[in-house]
């Protein structure tokens, strides 16, 4: 199994160490800007892309990334198409968004993530109705 696919695969079973397995120690995580929570930006480091931005997102929505397809433009590099899907716990709204993830390699490992998504879906999750 290579790292991308431990690194969804750890998503898929909320196992923190296995997505940890499938990061570099050099790794950087860019957060789409107008990202909920305060996650958006920049996060360097394995464990402080866990902390700071993916625990943020998992205590506050029921939700991960489910990959549907992989472009790969060498051995080093690969985007990742999906959508996150799952419910806002606090609201227990359906939340829904497509992502692009630019995955860079080294070493076997995953040093760089780069997120697109739709983040007007991630706040619309997390925004109570009786809000609006």
């Amino acid at each position: 199994m290579n790292a991308v696919e431990r690194l969804y695969k750890g998503f898929a079973a909320s196992d923190p160490g296995e997505i940890l397995a499938s990061l570099h120690p050099d790794f950087t995580g860019v957060v789409s800007a107008g990202m909920p929570l305060g996650v958006g930006g920049t996060h360097r480091g394995p464990e402080a892309m866990l902390r700071d931005c993916w625990g943020v997102v998992f205590r506050h929505l029921d939700t991960g990334p489910q990959p549907e397809e992989q472009v790969w433009s060498g051995p080093g590099r690969v985007v990742v198409l999906g959508h996150y899907r799952g419910t806002a716990r606090a609201t227990g709204r359906a939340h829904e968004a497509a992502f692009a993830h630019d995955l860079h390699l080294r070493d076997g490992l995953i040093v760089k993530l780069v997120q697109v998504t739709d983040t007007a879906r991630w706040v619309e999750a997390l925004t109570d109705k009786s809000t609006m």
